[in-house]
């Protein structure tokens, strides 16, 4: 067995790791901290993990606490990682991070997206970019990962393919994002109370989200160009869920259809388990509690617009289920083991 650490476990990202490792056949969580929580049982936040924790607490977060295990998991705020990493190396097997701390690659980028400069920049390169389906190889005999989040996720296997294949520009695009309401945390905000989020439907985030700098990072190295991304993110009024619809223009080379992009699509993830191209358009509650993306694609001769659509859930493969999936990399472990490819329904 593979033993295990989450720490800031308390939150939604962490309760989804734990409900992922309870079902994962060679992952044993030892440890789970949470400054907030600590001696409270895991069991007594979140009633839906009774049955597989018992009555295992939450203990203070520490490096001492992690201490000698294979795997490490951080479901930490962004910032928070940088303080704890430096202490983390050569005392663990293993790090997942969960949090965009290392997922930059220019560390110059982070004052200016997240507001302050990186703590310690000399340990991104030590970090590979979690996201399988792109990046397996720099992943395999990693010991660290940084596993991006939900709307990247989206909106990289959405568009990737289709830039790979030279068919859409890397520049110009625009990147239409919902999120539900579990992707802003478990931290009551006056933004997200019920009474806020019912009924309603908001985009946020204009012309500077954070993550906008991380598509540009990863469509820029599938296109093997720069990358420009306008990135919109919205919050629907539901608990879980990505629909990232993504706009780009055809190349100069020659007109493209709908059945070339789709065929572009299934020719890409034809050997991804987890990555599902659907002829129809993608749904959130189609991936619901699985690690699966639906993604489709169109092309509009009347406007000239490629249109490409991505559907997952924001807790699973937006987060801790692709956190799971590169640490199964890491651990030499069968890429999907323990994780689910089919969703929840109703």
């Amino acid at each position: 067995m593979t033993s295990v650490g989450i720490i800031g476990a308390s939150g939604f990202t962490g309760a989804e790791l734990l409900r992922l490792c309870a079902s994962h056949p060679s992952f044993d969580v030892r440890v789970a901290t949470a400054e907030s929580q600590v001696g409270v049982p895991l069991a007594e936040l979140y009633p839906s993990l009774a049955g597989a924790y018992g009555d295992q607490a939450f203990v203070a977060t520490s490096p001492e606490a992690v201490d000698g295990l294979d795997l490490v998991f951080l479901g930490l705020p962004h910032g928070a990682s940088q303080a704890l990493v430096p202490s983390l190396f050569g005392r663990v097997g293993a790090i997942v991070d969960l949090a965009a701390d290392f997922r930059l690659v220019d560390a110059g980028l982070y004052p200016e997206w997240y507001g302050e400069a990186h703590t310690c920049p000399e340990l991104i390169p030590s970090f590979a970019y979690g996201l399988p389906e792109l990046f397996r190889s720099d992943i395999v005999g990693a010991s660290a990962v940084a596993a991006p989040g939900c709307y990247v996720t989206a909106a990289s296997l959405a568009l990737a393919p289709l830039l790979a294949a030279g068919l859409v520009e890397p520049t110009g695009i625009v990147v239409d994002a919902a999120s539900g309401v579990s992707g802003a945390g478990r931290a009551p905000k006056a933004s997200t109370a019920f009474c806020t989020v019912d009924e309603d439907f908001t985009a946020y985030g204009l012309l500077s989200h954070r993550h906008t700098p991380e598509i540009e990072q990863n469509l820029a190295r599938v296109a093997g160009a720069e990358a420009q991304v306008l990135f919109t993110p919205h919050l629907a009024p539901m608990n879980r869920g990505i629909l990232a619809t993504c706009y780009a223009r055809p190349t100069a080379s020659g007109s493209v259809s709908t059945d070339d992009v789709l065929a572009v699509l299934r020719k890409a993830w034809a050997d991804e388990p987890f990555v599902v191209v659907v002829d129809g358009s993608p749904s959130t509650k189609a991936t619901l509690g699985s690690n699966a993306v639906h993604v489709t694609a169109r092309a509009d001769e009347r406007t000239g617009w490629v249109v490409a659509i991505a559907a997952l859930d924001n807790l699973t493969k937006g987060a801790s289920g692709q956190a799971v999936q590169c640490a199964n990399l890491l651990c030499g472990l069968p890429e999907g083991e323990g994780l689910p490819i089919v969703g929840m329904y109703p």
